[in-house]
């Protein structure tokens, strides 16, 4: 499942508005305002040395005329180019710095989390969790924390790096990970699954069976369609560390490589992951979804992401 952000490369946008901007400010504070100024003063010496002339020669005043004050204001008033620059200049940055950093907002375009996540939900990614990244070219330059199993993450989708992809993390590095008749097994331990009243899927309004899994700790909810197959060995791609997975109709064995995550939706059988794709690079990770915060279409849709 494909996940857009709300302008999309917005951050690159984002980049060049707040050097462009910022450029104009610096200038304007070092150079234009300077400029403006002394222009200022010339002329207001000028129109002191008139105006001391005129009324040492006995000539009245046009007190109709441009005051010294209105002078100086118009002397000293920024071009509009400038006014704009740097009154946007600040609020640019401090976006700019929030969301390349603290937290990115995302909206979920399809069905592949559903239940967890809904199409069109509003959610809000933490971009510091698992390292501070530089914003543009997501190269980590601080490790803090790693992502965990039943983390929902979101990552650059390694086929097409422009792409932002969400997913659960089911498998971290060196986990032996195994999906046969629709139910996990990681590292030789069955996960814990308990049923669940079926859900209406809204998108084809028929019903799918419901699970709560328990991954590491993790509670979280599942579906699975009783028409569709485990796995299609046909579908599945190639891509990096393949020679560690086993597949058959019946599911997979994959082991996961070191510095790689194996990635799956909540909607499993509409849900193209790391079972047909391959494993996330720790590279391509962009962070954890944390919360959902908006969805137009059903307001109650607001909290925390499980």
């Amino acid at each position: 499942m494909t996940l857009q952000s709300i302008l999309g490369n917005f951050a690159l946008i984002l980049f060049v508005l707040m050097i462009v901007t910022g450029i104009v400010w610096v200038l304007d504070v070092f150079y234009l305002a300077k400029q403006r100024r002394a222009a200022a003063d010339r002329a207001l010496a000028e129109y002191d040395a008139r105006t001391a002339k005129l009324t040492a020669d006995g000539i009245k005043l046009d007190t109709s005329a441009q005051s010294r004050s209105q002078i100086e204001a118009a002397l000293l008033r920024q071009p509009t180019w400038v006014e704009y620059s740097g009154s946007f200049f600040p609020v640019i940055a401090l976006v700019f710095v929030l969301r390349s950093f603290l937290f990115e907002p995302f909206k979920i375009p399809s069905s592949s989390m559903v239940p967890t996540l809904l199409v069109g939900d509003l959610i809000l990614v933490n971009k510091f969790t698992y390292g501070i990244r530089l914003p543009i070219v997501n190269q980590k330059i601080i490790q803090l924390n790693d992502p965990q199993r039943g983390d929902v993450m979101v990552f650059k989708y390694p086929l097409d790096m422009s792409q932002d992809y969400i997913k659960r993390v089911v498998g971290v590095p060196g986990d032996k990970i195994t999906y046969e008749n629709k139910k996990l097994t990681v590292n030789g331990k069955p996960v814990e699954y308990g049923p669940l009243d079926d859900y209406l899927d809204d998108e084809s309004l028929v019903y799918k069976k419901q699970f709560s899994e328990n991954l590491s700790g993790t509670t979280h909810r599942i579906l699975n369609d009783e028409r569709a197959p485990t796995l299609n060995p046909a579908d599945v791609r190639e891509f990096p560390g393949k020679e560690g997975c086993k597949y058959s109709y019946e599911g997979f064995t994959c082991v996961v490589p070191a510095g790689n995550y194996f990635m799956m939706g909540d909607n499993r059988d509409n849900s193209a992951d790391s079972r047909y794709w391959g494993f996330v690079p720790d590279k391509n990770i962009v962070g954890k979804a944390v919360a959902v915060w908006m969805n137009l279409s059903n307001p109650k849709r607001i909290g925390g992401i499980q």
